[in-house]
This record gives structure tokens, C-alpha cells and sequence, in this order.
């Protein structure tokens, strides 16, 4: 029961971790590299996953085999192995800009006064525990995140969206076509979640019409991530690009503000929770491949090495996270084209049917 894993829950994944994975530092770098056309940059990235999220959800239709099965039926156990090993290294590679980002962000917005690597630290022993969990943890957690983000949004929201000047986005479609699929690009390597399927494929029980609701569910973290874009930009204008973690900005305007302070905070508190449990899920993700790769089941070891290793890096790397930024924004593209995108696709190409089928 440990790797069981509802529909429900897998809805609330792509809605709720989907949207908060990009609101820290993903509106800045959209509005210095397409400008007030960001938004469109952002439903090229949305569009491509929307379509590859409904492939795989399909998939599901067609198939009760995890894809570990799928691949190991088709091209034998230790291609599986292989690949889920290199699942398992793709999912630490998702959560390493992430993770500095969450750094950086939490000692600005929240510990101001404390040493930022001192104030992320008590993060690894919460990821330690919850990295070691199985897909039953992963799925409990999303039915706890859901409501705190949904409150959350509508909190924050409701504090920026009247002071949105809708005339920062004009004239609309002037930015260079370039520029607008650059930042698509370039911002390739946040866009996962088709991973995240692949891996509770087989670990769900699939009903008809499941595959529309997981591809709006999609959807609508989508749509959370284009409001946010759009309240910040509406907000910011052409400064957008000097003004880091959009989430913690938009708000800023409020009148209320002035009179009893920071109230916003409670929010961006409650949604730090959404958002240390999304990440966290790649590395619960990494876990379970490191499993099936080595068919020794002892997640706690698995969680405990992976973590230590994040750590170090953060230690050692503390004051590069711009060198690391650029180096993903301009060649893990790559990596990110064919595990998220390609992979997914040729996933339909695997023997779906049992031998006794």
C-alpha cells in the first residue's frame, strides 16, 4: 500500500505543486527576457507539457504496468534499471535550482537576520523524513496542500489584482519572436511534471474520463502560474526584471498594509508549506527510482545519501547560484527536452499487454 498512489491525489499534485514550482524566481527571468510578453512565453512551455500530460495520462488507459514494467517487458530488467537510475539522477537535477531558490527566497522573505545557509539548514531533516516515504505519503500530503494553497492564492491575490495596470502589457506581441521562444526555452528545465506521471503510472487505478481530469488539473496550475505572471507584471511593469520572488511582491500595494503591516506574510507562510512539499516530491520520486534501479529497498539510506549530497552542494556552491542558473538556463534544456518530453511520447511505443494478454 506504500506505493499506491489515488487519482484525486495526483490532481491535486499537478494543480497545486505545478503552480508553486514557478512563482519564486520563474516571473523574473520571463520578464527580463520576453518583457510584457512573458505571458505568451509561459503557454508555449504550458501548451508543449499540457499535451505530453494528457499522452501519459492516456497511457494509463491503456495499460495497469508501471513503466519500470513497461520497459522492463519490452527491453528487458536491467534497460529498466538503467533507465529508472537515470530517472532517479534526472529528479535530483530538478531540484537543484529549486533548492537554491528556496535558499535564497526563505532567508529573504522570512530569517532576514540569520545566516541564509544557517536558516535553510532544518530543511534537510525534513527532507530526509520525507524523501524516505513512499507514493501513500506523497499522496497524503497533496490532500493536506491543496486547501492551504487554494486559501493562500485567494489570500494574496485578493490583495494585488486591483492594483494591476493592464496597460504595462501593451502593445501586445512587439517583443521579437526570438526573444519570446528564447525565454521558453530557457525555462525549459522547470517544466517536469510529466516525470511525476510516468512515475505513479501503474500505481493508480484508472477510471474513464481520469485522463481529462489529470490534464486539467494541469491546466489549472497553469492557469494559477498565468495569473501570477500577469498581477506581476500588471504590477511592475518594466521593472519586473530588477524585482525578485513575484510571489512575495505582488502583494505590497495593498492599502491595509500601510495601517497593520505585513499581513501578506501569513500567506506566503502557509504557501512555503505547498512549496517545501513540492519540492520534496522529487526527491521522493528520485528515492523510489534508486529502488527499483538496485531491487534493495531501504529508502531511509537512499533519502539520507541524497540529502547529504544537496547539502554539500549547497554549502560548497553557496555564492554560485547565478553561474548555476545560467548553466541550466542555457544547456539543461537538453536533458530536461528529453526526459520530460521525449521519453514521455516514446512511452507509448512500450509492450502495454501482458504475456498472458
Amino acid at each position: 500500500m506504500t506505493n499506491k498512489i489515488s487519482v484525486r491525489q495526483i490532481c491535486f499534485i499537478l494543480l497545486a505543486y505545478t503552480a508553486v514550482s514557478k512563482f519564486i524566481l520563474y516571473p523574473t527571468v520571463l520578464s527580463f527576457q520576453s518583457g510584457r510578453d512573458l505571458l505568451f512565453s509561459a503557454l508555449i512551455d504550458f501548451l508543449v507539457q499540457g499535451v505530453i500530460i494528457w499522452a501519459v495520462s492516456y497511457l494509463c488507459s491503456r495499460t495497469e504496468k508501471t513503466l519500470f514494467e513497461l520497459i522492463e517487458d519490452t527491453l528487458g530488467n536491467i534497460t529498466a534499471r538503467i533507465i529508472y537510475g537515470l530517472f532517479a539522477l534526472f529528479f535530483i537535477v530538478c531540484t537543484i535550482v529549486p533548492l537554491f531558490e528556496q535558499k535564497v527566497y526563505v532567508h529573504a522573505i522570512f530569517y532576514d537576520t540569520i545566516p541564509s545557509l544557517g536558516a535553510f539548514v532544518p530543511f534537510f531533516f525534513f527532507a530526509v523524513y520525507a524523501a524516505s516515504k513512499g507514493f501513500q505519503n506523497i499522496g497524503r500530503s497533496a490532500d493536506i496542500c491543496l486547501p492551504i494553497f487554494l486559501l493562500s492564492m485567494l489570500f494574496i491575490l485578493g490583495m494585488s489584482v486591483l492594483e494591476v495596470k493592464w496597460d504595462n502589457f501593451l502593445p501586445i506581441l512587439k517583443t521579437p519572436l526570438k526573444d519570446v521562444a528564447g525565454a521558453s526555452l530557457g525555462t525549459m528545465f522547470r517544466f517536469f511534471e510529466p516525470c511525476w506521471l510516468l512515475m505513479f503510472m501503474g500505481h493508480f487505478k484508472y477510471k474513464k474520463g481520469d485522463a481529462a481530469k489529470i490534464t486539467l488539473s494541469y491546466v489549472g496550475g497553469a492557469l494559477f502560474v498565468i495569473l501570477i505572471l500577469a498581477v506581476f507584471y500588471g504590477v511592475y511593469g518594466d521593472i519586473s526584471a530588477s524585482r525578485q520572488f513575484a510571489i512575495s511582491k505582488i502583494s505590497l500595494f495593498f492599502p491595509a498594509i500601510e495601517t497593520v503591516g505585513r499581513i501578506d506574510l501569513i500567506a506566503l507562510y502557509a504557501l512555503e508549506i505547498v512549496m517545501l512539499f513540492a519540492l520534496v516530491l522529487n526527491l521522493q520520486l528520485a528515492v523510489h527510482c534508486i529502488s527499483k534501479c538496485t531491487g534493495y529497498d531501504n529508502s531511509p539510506l537512499y533519502s539520507l545519501i541524497i540529502n547529504a549530497g544537496l547539502l554539500l552542494m549547497l554549502i560548497f556552491l553557496d555564492n554560485k547560484f547565478n553561474d548555476i542558473h545560467t548553466f541550466w538556463s542555457s544547456w539543461m534544456w537538453i536533458v530536461f527536452l528529453i526526459f520530460a518530453n521525449i521519453i514521455p511520447l516514446l512511452s507509448w511505443a512500450l509492450r502495454r499487454r501482458r504475456a498472458r494478454d
